[in-house]
């Protein structure tokens, strides 16, 4: 540390907690305005989010300020005085050498020194991140010193952006990746866009974007192809089977037994010597729906004797007839394009953006698909991405990371629900992912209701704007116990602020995202000028024609 900063002392330790301090300001800075200098720097001694440090003997503890009062007493003349206090977390040692390692090993004991820290101290425990100029926002307290994070660790080990409606996540995910895409030119990164935001149609039909229009492939869900044999064969048996039915079993089989089949005899088309049965080889829908109805009709000696199956596959026919005749679903089951083995190629190469176009992101827009199929598009994409980079023999030179936004639509933490084939899917990525080059970086409104594993295997949080005590509470829970006191602070971010917590940052910091350009389509609607300005009438048949065939515009 510095003379200059050693000299200015704040306040001294009146309390030591394996997860925190509290310290008391010296009389100087208990006043209106405790005014202090560092460095040309001024600032308020004690402020919320400004950071300090401990020093007793060899002992020197850098710590974030989260929580600041006052307790008034009475002098022997009986006047009023006030005493203030601050809680501090530790977030780690200063070394003898001036260099900054996370987590505390020798803790300080009461009556030890409180020093504030600034500009100076803050860039020699940022300067190894600043190496990576992967710049994302000001800190809070210093709004001249931007922070850099670890591009490594944010995105090799899964991350979290979480923040009540209205808090700025589309913003901070917007600025996240277009920095991103300036620190790290050759990124590849695929975006589940639910609402249209970061890609969107104007009523001429050109697309928008919140990227740079060479850096960026917008696809629509309604419009893109991933058929249903480049399935797997668990998938299939979530898309066509009902587990609870008391056939299921006997269903599974003999559609295990009928694919096993079509795929031999497309393997044996295309010369590939061993198939298995999830093998991405294409196979006809309606010829496994003719076998299944052959079987479940057969008779025999001129139709006095039923066959061994007659009667078992009822169900399964249904089911299979109504997922064929649901629209919905004809991105998955009636591809126009993507009708042979053949086609799989192309369509990977576009889908990771090494189509006719390079691009550094594919944004699905998903915004025009029902709600119910939504999970399905996005437990194939992210299957898509994970099998790609776990047969690619260069996957540690080719990274994919998965952006997930809204992620508890499809991603929740209830068990055995309707998104039960998603959920796993995602999962799985987020537990073997990283091996293989695929991470996931989840956005969400309502972590409580996200998936535990999920959450559990992101190292890095990125959380803005909460005032939901259960969802408060849920954060606290995620981060060390150290950093817990921290989420307290969460209910006073502004727009587009966060926290952000975990491997990504040298130490727990607040900071003011940078505001994206060009920005996101996600403002609130303007109900003042809209209901001062607005129609005064709509295109009644118009709205029930788009809703009838499922169009958005």
């Amino acid at each position: 540390m510095s003379e200059q900063q050693s000299s200015i002392l704040i306040g001294d330790l009146t309390e030591v907690r394996g997860n925190g301090m509290e310290a008391r300001i010296a009389k100087e800075h208990a006043n209106d305005l405790p005014i202090i200098t560092i460095g040309g720097e001024e600032m308020l001694a004690g402020q919320i989010g400004s950071y300090v440090v401990i020093k007793q003997n060899k002992i020197s503890v850098l710590a974030l300020i989260f929580k600041t009062w006052g307790k008034d007493h009475f002098d022997t003349s009986d006047r009023r005085k006030t005493d203030r206090f601050i809680s501090l977390v530790p977030v780690g040692e200063i070394n003898a050498d001036g260099t900054f390692a996370r987590g505390v090993r020798h803790y300080p004991t009461p009556g030890a020194k409180v020093y504030a820290v600034g500009l100076e101290e803050i860039n020699a425990i940022f300067s190894k991140f600043r190496d990576y100029k992967f710049f994302i926002g000001q800190l809070a307290s210093h709004k001249d010193y931007h922070l850099s994070l670890d591009p490594r660790a944010l995105f090799g080990r899964h991350f979290a952006i979480v923040g009540q409606s209205g808090s700025g996540k589309s913003w901070t995910v917007t600025s996240l990746i277009q920095n991103t895409i300036k620190a790290m030119p050759n990124s590849h990164i695929i975006m589940l866009d639910l609402h249209g935001e970061y890609c969107w149609k104007d009523p001429q039909g050109r697309v928008h974007s919140a990227f740079p229009d060479d850096v960026v492939q917008y696809v629509d869900a309604m419009e893109m192809e991933m058929p249903y044999w480049m399935m797997s064969y668990a998938e299939l048996v979530d898309l066509f089977i009902d587990r609870d039915d008391k056939g299921a079993t006997l269903q599974m089989s003999f559609m295990r037994e009928i694919l096993q089949q079509l795929k031999r005899k497309e393997a044996k088309r295309i010369g590939l010597p061993t198939v298995s049965i999830d093998t991405p080889l294409y196979f006809s829908l309606a010829e496994m729906y003719a076998q299944f109805k052959v079987a479940n009709e057969e008779r025999k000696d001129f139709g006095k004797v039923t066959g061994a199956l007659f009667g078992q596959f009822d169900e399964f026919l249904i089911r299979m007839q109504s997922r064929f005749n649901d629209v919905r679903y004809d991105f998955l089951l009636k591809p126009k394009i993507r009708d042979t083995s053949e086609s799989m190629a192309d369509m990977l190469r576009q889908f990771v953006g090494l189509g006719t176009k390079k691009a550094n992101i594919t944004v699905i827009d998903l915004s025009s698909v029902p709600t119910d199929v939504r999970p399905a598009i996005s437990a194939q994409v992210g299957r898509l991405a994970y099998e790609f980079n776990y047969w690619n023999p260069k996957r540690r030179e080719f990274p994919i990371t998965l952006i997930c936004e809204e992620a508890h639509a499809y991603i929740p933490r209830e068990k055995g629900g309707q998104f039960e084939g998603a959920k796993r899917m995602m999962e799985r990525i987020a537990k073997e992912g990283r091996k293989y080059g695929v991470s996931i970086g989840v956005v969400s409104q309502r972590p409580t209701e996200l998936s535990e594993t999920m959450l559990a295997q992101c190292s890095s949080f990125i959380c803005l704007r909460t005032t939901n005590p259960d969802d408060q509470a849920y954060i606290k829970g995620l981060v060390p116990e150290a950093e817990g006191d921290l989420t307290d602070i969460l209910t006073s971010l502004g727009r587009g602020e966060a926290l952000v917590l975990g491997e990504a940052a040298p130490l727990p910091t607040r900071v003011q995202i940078y505001r994206p350009n060009p920005e996101p389509k996600s403002n609130d609607v303007d109900y003042f000028t809209s209901w001062r300005e607005g129609p005064t009438d709509l295109d009644v048949e118009e709205i029930v024609n788009l809703w009838r065939t499922q169009t958005r515009k």
